[in-house]
């Protein structure tokens, strides 16, 4: 357990780091929009395509891994959703069909490409790049788009052009492309001309403490609308804690019921036959014990959901899974290299 906590306190930490940077204004709220654009559109697609380029394609594209992965994020949206969605009693709080489905968002999407991707391979090694990858496009292209589509849903024609519009903003993001390029360039040979190599190096190599630092700021900048709102007034007062019934249950429901959903799926998937190796079961496994996606913060303050809950949904899950992930990690007998 202490070499399970060697390897994942530093990813934890510098998140941390990221928030108190922000939170004592070190790191100035303004600049927050931009350290998230330096990795979500420069550092992260490097590292991303660096690892698409010397995956193979059926590691990528693995139809055992993603349809394991895909059916378990489908149970856990529908069942976040159903649990969540209604007017509510004194004892279970409702919420909108908008918000139920971000809240099944944060359920479901794990911080696969901002923390999973670099910090499965610190854990599992090199070989666990290709089933988280596979996460990241599912979640990317499937359940932020399911999700999303609901969000917007008012009556059939509504909910069409809802997941129409979803699945644009979704294709619009670099990090499936730089997937795409990264395979489409190991498949054919084709390497990178010497001074774009050395810079895709030098933006990959940055990606993973800045990201971590990044998910930290943005936490501490979304946790509240009415923060931003109070930080623009010049005022340092904390926003009023969240009740522990909004929030513990979607954080339990991603820490907990989702990682074990995955398991029991890929535990039955090998049994009836389906070509999932045990390395690939404990890398899905252990992706799907990350915390909630820090971006979903952002989706839900463009969308015009409840973003303050969202945040600290994701603020929960991520202080939680420090325990939680590690323990996963160490009950699946992970031994990190060095």
């Amino acid at each position: 357990m202490v070499a399970i906590f060697a390897v994942t306190l530093p990813f934890f930490a510098l998140v941390l780091c990221g928030y108190l940077a922000a939170q004592r204004h070190v790191l100035p709220a303004s600049a927050i929009p931009g350290l998230n654009a330096f990795v979500l559109f420069f550092a992260l697609p490097c590292l991303l395509f660096r690892f698409g380029q010397t995956t193979p394609v059926l590691q990528l594209l693995n139809p055992a891994v993603l349809g394991v992965y895909l059916i378990a994020a489908l149970v856990i949206v529908g069942f976040t959703v159903a649990v969540t969605l209604g007017p509510g009693t004194a004892a279970r709080p409702g919420v909108s069909l908008k918000d139920a489905a971000f809240g099944a968002l944060v359920a479901a999407f794990p911080n696969s490409g901002f923390m999973g991707v670099p910090l499965l391979v610190a854990v599992l090694g090199k070989e666990a790049a290709g089933p988280v990858i596979c996460t990241v496009l599912a979640d990317m292209l499937v359940t932020t788009s399911l999700c999303l589509g609901l969000a917007q849903a008012q009556g059939a024609a509504g909910a069409r052009e809802a997941g129409l519009r979803a699945l644009r903003g979704t294709l619009s993001n670099p990090l499936p492309w730089a997937i795409v390029l990264g395979a489409m360039a190991g498949v054919v040979g084709w390497p990178l001309p010497g001074p774009v190599q050395a810079i895709v190096k030098m933006l990959a190599d940055a990606a993973s403490p800045v990201a971590l630092f990044t998910i930290g700021a943005v936490l501490w900048r979304s946790r509240d609308p009415a923060h931003r709102s109070a930080d623009a007034a010049g005022d340092d007062s904390p926003p009023p804690p969240a009740p522990l019934r909004q929030v513990a249950p979607v954080a339990a429901i991603k820490l907990l019921l989702h990682p074990l959903l995955v398991l029991m799926l890929g535990a039955g998937a090998r049994q009836l036959g389906v070509p999932l190796s045990e390395f690939q079961l404990t890398a899905l496994t252990l992706t799907a014990a990350l915390p909630s996606a820090s971006n979903v913060s952002l989706l839900a303050e463009r969308y015009g959901a409840d973003n303050g809950r969202v945040a600290r949904i994701i603020m929960t899950s991520t202080a939680m899974a420090f325990i939680t992930f590690s323990a996963a990690a160490w009950l699946f007998g992970v031994r990190p290299a060095g």
